[in-house]
This record gives C-alpha cells, sequence and structure tokens, in this order.
C-alpha cells in the first residue's frame, strides 16, 4: 500500500498549516480519513489552509475558487 499524490499534497498541505499556525500536526494528521485506490491511499477530507489579511473577499476571488 503507498500514498498517492493526492495525500502526499495533503500531508505537505498539514505540514504548511503547522508551520504557519506553530500548531502540531498531529491531531490533523490523525483526522485524515483514508481510502485505498487503484492510485495508492486518498485523503477524503484533506485540510484547507487558511490565510487572513485585511483585503475583502471580491466575487471574482470566489469565481477564481469554484474552478
Amino acid at each position: 500500500m503507498q500514498l498517492s499524490n493526492q495525500a502526499l499534497g495533503a500531508i505537505m498541505m498539514a505540514l504548511q498549516e503547522s508551520l504557519m499556525t506553530q500548531n502540531d500536526i498531529v491531531p490533523v494528521l490523525q483526522g485524515f480519513e483514508l481510502e485505498e485506490t487503484n492510485e495508492g491511499l486518498i485523503v477524503k477530507n484533506p485540510p484547507t489552509i487558511r490565510v487572513s489579511n485585511d483585503e475583502q473577499i471580491t466575487k471574482e476571488d470566489l469565481e477564481n475558487l469554484a474552478r
């Protein structure tokens, strides 16, 4: 059994968020819901990165997220 590229990306996202927020990565990794596929293990609930700044979110920003 191997990790898929998607699962590796999810781990890297979790690591990035952990480093940015200076929080423990272990609870995030423990919360991963894994599924075995032909590509290898995938994470069904990958983490998202939250970035905050003072700029307002525009309609164009939202449309770009949906692509």
